[in-house]
């Protein structure tokens, strides 16, 4: 079940979806706009540092002894939180994370968690920096959750940690925050990967594509400078121009004109769809020509909707991806187009990645607290265990006597795998814009 913060529908009646009724009711709120491309990590950039000082130091634990079921007769579900873009400029991917999140709770409630079910609370972000930090004060000061699952910037991530978790028990798995700073603060976690991959992905794609030179321009945030910096240092060529840009501009001609002025020939945008849609058109419109490529946050329908024809062909993209050839991530595609009837994507899978492995550290944990739950979040997806592809089979390892050492969740995004700064293992997926549509063209892993 999941309790919703925010109605889908009009963003402001609280909302509670229970079992496979929730799914329903979801995929009737939400938009139905095809949800098949990539998309980014939808960072705001922020680096979290202006949040404040945040809760009250709380720990976040509810004090229920429940963790394995077994207190006799008590049957209320575990309740978790998740702060989510529901509203506000990210809101896209917001609406992607809500699919996987109620599809992989209608999964675990089928099979329960030692006879309880898992009820998600979500939290809107308002995709900001100052409304995640109010979103996670309340999930963990009021409502008390011991697991916390946000956000989707990771400046928004990153603000929850620092003002709200930090030096509490309170886990936080991040769904979608690809910032390359998060790796820096290990007791965050994060189920996509880290952007350091796509950076030395693109600058290995640009070197072999021919060129030896390129004008980079990058939003001007923690998430634009931090993927910057990670290209800068593993490219191997001249950089031609290497300058930010603020968002939500009306226009970029300026950083525009420049580029083309630097005489390179391809082109690095690290950026967010409207911005990067309003430079593909003053590109086209001032006739300029260059070999486009981009981080994950270029790409989407937004873009494809508000650019001519033609005006990007020709250009690549790394994103994050799932391990679309696996069986299991093949099965929750079929689940997802059966229940929504369009394809899921990457960041739909992280988010359903983030339930399965919260219901898994609560049934291997001794109790319904943060800090067992800190002590088997890893541990319930680490490489020693059986390998289980499916809650329902992980779940009996557990159910059979198993420790969270003993079984290996291999999730749709991926083996998940959290190395010691939360990291999970990355694939990532190229794409190129072909008559102005995406098209898988490669797979890379991180």
């Amino acid at each position: 079940m999941s309790r919703n913060s925010m109605d889908l529908t009009d963003r402001r009646t609280l909302l509670k979806l229970t079992g496979g009724a929730g799914v329903a009711a979801l995929a009737g709120c939400l938009s139905t706009t095809d949800d098949g491309e990539d998309g980014s990590d939808g960072s705001d950039g922020d680096d979290g540092s202006d949040g404040g000082d945040g809760g009250d130091g709380s720990d976040g634990e509810d004090g229920s002894d429940g963790g394995d079921g077994s207190d006799g007769g008590d049957a209320d579900p575990y309740e978790i939180g998740m702060v989510d873009s529901l509203t506000g400029s990210l809101s896209a991917f917001g609406e992607r994370n809500q699919r996987g999140v109620e599809l992989a709770l209608q999964r675990v409630n089928e099979v329960g968690i030692d006879g309880r079910e898992l009820d998600l609370i979500v939290e809107d972000s308002e995709s900001e920096n100052q409304g995640g930090i109010a979103a996670a004060q309340k999930l963990v000061n009021q409502d008390g959750v011991p697991f916390l699952i946000g956000a989707v910037g990771s400046g928004v991530s990153l603000a929850i940690y620092e003002s709200v978790v930090q030096d509490t028990d309170v886990v936080q798995l991040s769904q979608n925050s690809t910032g390359l700073n998060l790796t820096d603060f290990p007791g965050l976690l994060r189920m996509s990967p880290s952007g350091r991959t796509q950076s030395i992905a693109l600058a290995d794609i640009i070197a072999d594509d021919g060129y030896d030179e390129v004008a980079i321009t990058y939003v001007n945030n923690d998430y634009g400078q931090s993927l910057t910096d990670a290209f800068v240092n593993a490219w191997e060529g001249d950089i031609a121009y290497n300058n930010p840009h603020d968002q939500e501009q009306q226009s970029y001609s300026g950083v525009i004109s420049e580029m083309n002025d630097s005489g390179a020939d391809a082109w690095l945008f690290i950026t967010y769809q409207a911005e990067f849609a309003t430079m593909v058109n003053e590109v086209y419109s001032s006739g300029y020509e260059a070999q486009f490529y981009g981080a994950d946050s270029v790409s989407g329908d937004n873009v494809i909707e508000n650019t001519p024809e033609g005006s990007m062909d020709g250009m690549k993209i790394v994103v994050p991806s799932a391990p679309v050839e696996e069986e299991n991530y093949q099965t929750f595609t079929e689940e997802f187009e059966s229940e929504y009837d369009q394809q899921p994507t990457s960041w739909a899978a992280y988010a359903y990645d983030c339930v399965m492995n919260a219901a898994l550290a609560i049934q291997a944990a001794d109790e319904f607290t943060g800090s067992a739950l800190q002590d088997t979040v890893r541990r319930v997806s680490g490489p020693e265990g059986e390998e289980a592809t499916s809650f329902e089979a992980a779940s009996q390892i557990l159910a059979d006597g198993g420790g969270p050492d003993d079984v290996d969740y291999q999730g749709v995004s991926g083996p998940i795998d959290f190395d010691e700064n939360g990291d999970p293992v990355g694939f990532l997926q190229v794409l190129e814009v072909q008559d102005h549509a995406y098209e898988g063209i490669d797979f890379v892993e991180g």
